[in-house]
């Protein structure tokens, strides 16, 4: 009977390996704000308010698989000896 195998988890993510994820959200946000008051100007600025949530709702599922996929490309299962 072989003994069992003990593992632990590594995660070597760093700040710069999801800086720019989070650049480029900002800049997402920033732009839609933009947009957002540019159409304020307009005759129904209802649409601009729907114009900068529909932009941040369908951002957000986008960032959150590329958090993700990144976290677990950064995860490491090796055995203890």
């Amino acid at each position: 009977m072989s003994a069992l195998t003990k593992y632990k988890l590594i995660c070597d993510l760093a700040f710069g390996d999801i800086y720019i994820q989070i650049l480029a959200w900002m800049g997402v946000i920033f732009v839609s704000l933009a947009a957002g008051l540019a159409l304020m100007g307009s005759s129904r600025p209802i649409f601009a308010l729907l114009g900068v949530g529909l932009i941040l709702v369908l951002s957000l599922p986008f960032l959150l698989f590329a958090f993700v996929t990144t976290l677990i490309n950064h995860i490491k299962i090796e055995t203890i000896d």
